[in-house]
């Protein structure tokens, strides 16, 4: 009787140690599939734009226009309108 009775035991220890795996493991494939779907989503931003700046690609929903330029960042918008100010005066002399 005793035998069975640790058999019993054993058997529902390595029963609930393999749900308990199996909902891990279920748990993992689904975030993971739900981050390939983000990566999928963020890849089609639309078209890719150069920025005038630094000649990067980025999605042109990310990136910022001004006076029909393309820029990756308010800091390259920024330096570019700095230097256009820079050579106008430049230019009028």
């Amino acid at each position: 009787m005793n035998l069975l009775i640790i058999r019993l035991i054993i058997f529902a220890v390595v029963f609930f140690a393999g749900l308990k795996l199996y909902r891990m493991y279920r748990g993992w494939k689904l975030d993971r599939e739900e981050l390939l779907e983000s990566d999928d989503t963020r890849q089609e931003g639309g078209q890719m734009v150069r920025c005038n700046w630094c000649k990067v690609h980025v999605p042109e929903s990310d990136a910022i226009r001004e006076q029909g330029e393309w820029f990756c960042s308010t800091a390259h918008l920024d330096r570019y309108l700095q230097e256009q100010q820079e050579q106008t005066p430049e230019e009028k002399e």
